[in-house]
């Protein structure tokens, strides 16, 4: 769906998974291939011409320490490492892709896990990596950074062997704002114990239709704000 066609605000995880899709299926049949930071694994289902091979610390259990947004429920049965995502028990060389989606803001150091991701992928590899440009406090306390800019992986990818084949904006300043807009409700009525009178939706109804115009016009304000980065690189010779 082109951003013109596309409701503002709404696309941050279906333009997520657009792109991971797209990557997933440009890999070679055959080719081993880590999930580190898996979760429930949403990705395995389009892994099935690959080797995949699920990570995760399996900490996380839906509920969190209730502070911030949680998910209720999570399943962390079926993986199959369980550890610590900057020393996988694996050989050196010994995977041929790499794919890590929104695990880099749940890291306390996430710089160790592209450490780790270099020494585990073969030269000629490649990195897939997703994370939120800027977040919530979710899945506390596994929560410990906000986002990332592109001058984080412009910095360590390259420090860390890596060539960046392609960095991508998932949308933009307006379509952040008309995001957070449309979730304003829920935070309000949650941490305010108000509710949204007539008015106050018919001005939020406004405002979004404004922000609708602003990003079908767009010229370049994702270099402000947008939901996150999606990067493809690969390792390259030692």
């Amino acid at each position: 769906m082109s951003k013109a066609k596309m409701q503002v605000g709404r696309g941050n995880e279906s333009t997520r998974n657009d792109w991971v899709k797209e990557r997933l299926a440009s890999i070679p049949e055959g080719w081993r291939l880590l999930d580190a930071g898996a979760g429930e694994q949403q990705y395995r289902p389009l892994c099935e011409h690959l080797e995949y091979v699920s990570q995760d610390f399996a900490q996380y259990d839906g509920s969190g320490d209730e502070s911030g947004l949680h998910v209720g429920s999570w399943d962390n049965s079926g993986l199959d490492i369980v550890g610590d995502i900057a020393d996988i028990p694996e050989s050196d060389s010994s995977f041929d892709a790499i794919l890590c989606t929104e695990v880099f803001e749940h890291l306390p150091e996430p710089l160790k896990a592209i450490q780790e991701f270099s020494r585990l992928l073969r030269s000629g590899g490649e990195l897939i990596i997703t994370a939120p440009f800027c977040s919530m406090t979710h899945f506390s306390p596994y929560h410990f950074s906000t986002g990332f800019n592109r001058y984080y992986y412009e910095t360590h990818l390259p420090n860390n062997g890596f060539e960046i084949i392609e960095m991508r904006a998932n949308g933009n300043y307006y379509e952040y704002i008309a995001q957070e807009l449309i979730r304003l409700p829920s935070i309000a009525e949650r941490y305010a114990n108000t509710k949204a009178s007539w008015f106050d939706r018919l001005a939020r109804k406004q405002l979004i239709a404004f922000l609708q115009k602003a990003t079908e016009r767009d010229q370049g304000s994702d270099e402000l704000l947008c939901f996150g980065y999606h990067v493809h690189a690969r390792k390259t010779g030692e």
